[in-house]
């Protein structure tokens, strides 16, 4: 007779087995990207993707498996194989061999993915941070200490002294390229204006995405333009061989547009979580009563309230442009209120109409040609 036991061993065999094909399709993946970085070939190819998961989804549903498991499997292994992929296309493209480069707050989070990024690209990487070092880099503790003759130099500072760096950094020109990568702009605007003025080869730059991406398509990285093309297109060079999406713009349409981008779905989760906190409700309660709904906007607002109370408060604050979009959500808030409170429903209507309108716009523009 087949016991308990004897049926979890054989799921935890059929685990170990899932395991290693997994590992196998890796290590393919790994040959293909060389094979693609030969030939001059794209990392992605989205019809390949469909034919995988439409085969996925047929096989399943033969075997008496739902569809939609297998679909998810092989989504989350393609990732993987692409993520594989990307990093091994840019460590083949072998863009910083025999270059170095300084990166001015490494130790923070969003600095150690740029370290560990650039070195992949083969430069030789100090981490200028007065917390430590990291393993595997050299260190100084001041960054006012070094030549600054690197040929790459990253600012990864908090967004309250890196103005104040940049400006220091303009008074001794290093001949390499310079960028911040700051989630605003206009606060840097002196220091940036001051690295303009100094000649220096100068561009700002904001990865759209945390330290825990590990794969860049579907990620944006904007590069602001600060009339230095030569330094743009070095910059923008860094992430040639990603699947990054590339977007040029002025200093001020990047912090006007931010600031509804971050700003305003920032204020949306904080403001959502604070109800929620000061309703008085039962948290676990409400768990239990929750819908699809309730569950998607939860997970957002649970990783927003997860997140630094200091970066998230600069860039309400600090953004020059951040009181517009404060000021719309305040006004949405305030028509929906008058509206209900009215029982106005020809009023409600027209808002669902109209938000359904303009988010169907943004999706039409989004979908693949």
């Amino acid at each position: 007779m087949t016991t308990l036991q004897d049926l979890r061993e054989q799921l935890d065999r059929l685990d170990r087995e899932l395991v290693d094909i997994a590992a196998r399709r890796q290590a393919l993946s790994a040959q293909i990207a060389r094979v693609k970085g030969e030939t001059g070939q794209s990392t992605r190819d989205f019809r390949r993707e469909r034919e995988v998961l439409m085969h996925a989804r047929t096989r399943a549903a033969e075997l008496g498996l739902p569809p939609s498991v297998a679909e998810r499997l092989l989504q989350t292994l393609i990732r993987s194989s692409l993520a594989t992929q990307e990093q091994a296309r840019v460590a083949a493209g072998g863009l910083g061999s025999g270059q170095r480069a300084l990166v001015i707050g490494g130790r923070g989070k969003m600095g150690r993915w740029f370290v560990e990024f650039l070195a992949s690209q083969g430069f030789d990487v100090t981490v200028a941070d007065p917390a430590g070092p990291l393993t595997g880099f050299a260190h100084a503790p001041r960054w006012e200490e070094l030549a600054l003759d690197q040929d790459v130099i990253v600012i990864a500072t908090p967004l309250g002294v890196t103005d104040g760096i940049l400006a220091q950094i303009a008074a001794r020109p290093p001949r390499g390229l310079v960028f911040d990568i700051g989630s605003l702009k206009t606060p840097l605007r002196t220091g940036l204006g001051a690295l303009v003025q100094a000649r220096c080869r100068v561009t700002s730059v904001h990865p759209m995405f945390g330290p825990d991406t590990d794969l860049l398509s579907g990620r944006h990285v904007i590069f602001v333009d600060l009339g230095d093309a030569q330094a743009l297109q070095a910059a923008r060079g860094l992430f040639a061989q990603t699947m990054a999406e590339q977007v040029v713009m002025t200093l001020d349409e990047h912090d006007r547009l931010i600031a509804y981008v971050l700003g305003l779905s920032h204020a949306l989760n904080i403001a959502f979580f604070t109800a929620l906190a000061q309703s008085g409700e039962d948290a676990p309660r409400l768990a239990q009563l929750s819908s699809t709904t309730f569950d998607a906007q939860l997970d957002v607002a649970t990783r927003v309230a997860g997140e630094s109370p200091a970066l998230y408060y600069e860039i309400q604050r600090l953004n020059a442009y951040g009181a517009e979009s404060l000021a719309a959500l305040q006004s949405a808030v305030t028509q929906l209120c008058r509206i209900v409170s009215e029982g106005d429903e020809a009023r409600f209507a027209s808002l669902m109409t109209r938000g359904r309108e303009y988010l169907a716009g943004r999706a039409a523009r989004a979908a693949p040609a």
